[in-house]
Parts: C-alpha cells; sequence; structure tokens
C-alpha cells in the first residue's frame, strides 16, 4: 500500500479517538447537533479502522513469517511457508478492502432522487415505452421499499407517456440509481404493426439527487417567473375548477419544471422548488465535472442524456448495457423492477475504475 494511503488511514484512526473523546464529553452531549453529526462520522470511520487494524495484525503475521522463511530448522520453515502463504492472501485482501473504503464518498448517495423519464424520437411508441419505464422503475422502487411520489406526468395520446417526473424516497436511493440517466432504446414491434417490421425507440432518463446542499440552494424569488393553470388528465371535478398547477421558470437559465400532481397549489409549488433546487445544483455539479477531466474519466459513461447507455431488445428478450458490456436474457423480469444487479454491476465498475485511478495517482 502507498504511503500517502497509510498515512491517511493513520491521520482516520486518530480523528477517531478525538470522535471517541469528544462523545463521552458533558459539553457535547448537550450539543444535540455536534453530538448528532460526531456520531454520524463515528459510525464511517469505525468500520474502516477495524480493518485497517486486522490489515496491521495480518501485516506483521506476514512480515513475520518472512523472517522465520530464514531458519535452519526445516520443520520451522514449512509451518513458515504456510503461515506466508495464509497471511499473503489475508493480507491483500484487506488491502484491497481498505482502499475501497478509502474511494471519494459521494456526498448525495445516501439520499433520496428525482426521476426524469421523456419520450424520445419513435413517436407513440416512444411514449409507450416511457410508460413501461416509469413502471420498471416503481417496481424497483417496491421491491426495495423505497416510497414514491409523482411530481408531474403528461399522458401520450396513445397510451404510455410523454413524460413523468417523481421523486423517489429512501436512503441510498441515489446511490443505485444514478447511473440511470442517458438515453435507454427499445427495439420491439409495435401492436399497431401489421407486418411485424421491429422498431426503434428511445426516451431520455435523468436522475437527481437530493441531498441536504440542495435544501440549502438558494433561489432568488426575483429569478422566477410563477405560472398557474388548470391540471390536465385525472381529478374529476376538481381538474375543472381551480388552477392547482404550478410552472416555474427560473430566469437566470431558463430551466422550466412543472408540477400538477397535487390538489393543492401551494404544496405543488414547494415540490416544484425542491426539484428545481436539485437540477440547478445538478447543473453546477456538471459544470465542474466538466471543467475537471480526471473526474470524468472514472464516471460510468459521461450520464450525458445524448448518450445511448442501454438497449431493450424485445424480440431477443435481451437487455444489454452498452457501457459495461452487460447482457441479460432475463427482459421480462428487467422490466418487472428486477435491475439491482445491473445498478450493482454500474457501481462496481465504477468503483474500479476510481480504485485505478487512485492507485496510479
Amino acid at each position: 500500500m502507498h504511503d500517502s494511503m497509510l498515512q491517511k488511514l493513520e491521520q482516520l484512526k486518530s480523528r477517531l479517538d478525538e470522535i471517541e473523546a469528544a462523545l463521552i464529553d458533558s459539553d457535547t452531549v448537550k450539543d444535540i447537533d455536534r453530538y448528532t453529526q460526531l456520531n454520524k462520522e463515528f459510525s464511517e470511520l469505525k468500520p474502516i479502522i477495524e480493518k485497517f487494524d486486522d490489515y496491521n495484525k495480518t501485516k506483521d503475521r506476514y512480515e513475520g513469517a518472512i523472517s522465520l522463511l530464514e531458519s535452519n530448522d526445516d520443520e520451522i520453515k514449512d509451518l513458515a511457508k504456510l503461515e506466508l502463504e495464509e497471511s499473503q492472501a489475508e493480507y491483500e485482501n484487506f488491502e484491497r478492502e481498505l482502499k475501497f473504503m478509502l474511494l471519494p464518498k459521494d456526498s448525495a448517495d445516501d439520499g433520496s432522487a428525482y426521476l426524469e423519464i421523456r419520450a424520445g424520437a419513435g413517436g407513440d411508441e416512444a411514449g409507450i415505452f416511457a410508460g413501461d419505464l416509469f413502471r420498471m422503475y416503481s417496481r424497483l422502487a417496491e421491491r426495495e421499499g423505497w416510497g414514491i411520489e409523482v411530481i408531474n406526468t403528461r399522458p401520450a395520446e396513445q397510451g404510455g407517456l410523454k413524460e413523468a417526473v417523481a421523486k423517489l424516497t429512501g436512503k441510498g436511493v441515489f446511490k443505485v440509481m444514478k447511473f440511470e440517466s442517458g438515453v435507454h432504446r427499445v427495439q420491439r414491434v409495435p401492436e399497431t404493426e401489421s407486418q411485424g417490421r421491429i422498431h426503434t425507440s428511445t426516451c431520455t432518463v435523468a436522475v437527481l439527487p437530493e441531498s441536504e446542499e440542495i435544501k440549502d440552494v438558494d433561489i432568488a424569488k426575483s429569478d422566477l417567473r410563477i405560472d398557474t393553470y388548470r391540471a390536465s388528465g385525472a381529478g374529476g371535478q376538481h381538474v375543472n375548477k381551480t388552477d392547482s398547477a404550478v410552472r416555474l421558470t427560473h430566469i437566470p437559465t431558463g430551466l422550466v419544471v412543472e408540477c400538477q400532481d397535487g390538489r393543492s397549489q401551494h404544496k405543488n409549488k414547494e415540490k416544484a422548488l425542491s426539484l428545481l433546487g436539485a437540477k440547478l445544483k445538478q447543473q453546477e455539479l456538471e459544470e465542474q465535472q466538466e471543467s475537471i477531466a480526471s473526474e470524468r474519466k472514472v464516471l460510468v459513461g459521461t450520464g450525458d442524456r445524448s448518450e445511448k447507455i442501454r438497449t431493450y431488445n424485445f424480440p431477443q428478450g435481451r437487455m444489454t448495457d452498452h457501457r459495461i458490456k452487460l447482457t441479460q436474457h432475463n427482459l421480462d423480469q428487467i422490466m418487472d423492477g428486477d435491475i439491482k444487479s445491473i445498478c450493482d454491476a454500474l457501481l462496481s465498475e465504477n468503483q474500479l475504475a476510481m480504485l485505478s485511478q487512485l492507485e496510479e495517482e
């Protein structure tokens, strides 16, 4: 392991000792915010330091076995060889695990996320596919125990959706979902196709994190244009009576968000403001990433909405993720929300890329 990593681990060990001392201090206990923050930091650092202690113990065993190889006693040499073989495997394993633990954390990983799906090229079939994707992610949310709150939907004329915006709430939602952004392509025979020809359609998916930082985004009232209008779609008599739907336009950037799902104009405005904050924060992050080439190298794809990331081929019952060359032949289960293994594979690939870069540096 590089000296810089060992130095970092020693610093974290010292920090953990400081936190332990602070947590039993009566002044800290009185300050709830500080106590909560220190507890959170403690729970993040403790597993790393426990692993570091295991690493050091195994390293001592490994180095001890090497010194015993110089013995003149053949029996001791044989025992040393066995010890060396066992401790080396453990030593290398602990070292690799520690490297993964030291990778930079995405502060938004633990939080909730906004999901946007928009029909792209392909006419009516693209709208139907957008509806299928929305159901897929809704089923994933059910499987993972997340909450799902619809913010805005625009139905397509022949079924499906032109657009769907929802908030997925739960611990670690963004970590699972963050590599879903991009163009999703479907290949299948539409129900309206009489000659059985396969059509190709696309939808754009965007996943935006909701974190504490986003809640703190300051949006000046003078930068906003607020329009209200009557909600469309289901809603009974209420839809025809009140202008509950809200459209916000952020004048400096031109960003537009809408919310018409709730019956309360106030609630819809609140949801729209939260989504706008997430979009502004994401725009800021993307600008930072574009200016730092090394950060972009470790992304699974660029997350660019124009980048084709995945193909769903219905005639062959297959899904291919083009970024990591992953192909699965269980399309029915995938469309029913069984995509956690795909999300995990993308996360692992990203971590491996980050680890490779960390080792190069």
